[in-house]
């Protein structure tokens, strides 16, 4: 669970720095990017609350 926790908190400080890039340089790919990891995030989250979620059930 720990694992899950640190690599939801590192996508999430990922893809902030990724906006911060595209806010400072004004670049798209810094934008994609950020979306990217964004996207990967949510579905990372999906995974561990699922897995709560089961482990409940279980």
């Amino acid at each position: 669970m720990l694992l899950f926790r640190w690599t939801l908190f590192f996508l999430l400080l990922a893809a902030g720095v990724c906006f911060a890039f595209y806010i400072g340089t004004g670049q798209a790919r810094y934008r994609q990017w950020g979306l990217i990891v964004l996207k990967w995030t949510v579905l990372a989250a999906l995974g561990f609350f699922g897995v709560l979620v089961l482990e409940r059930i279980v």
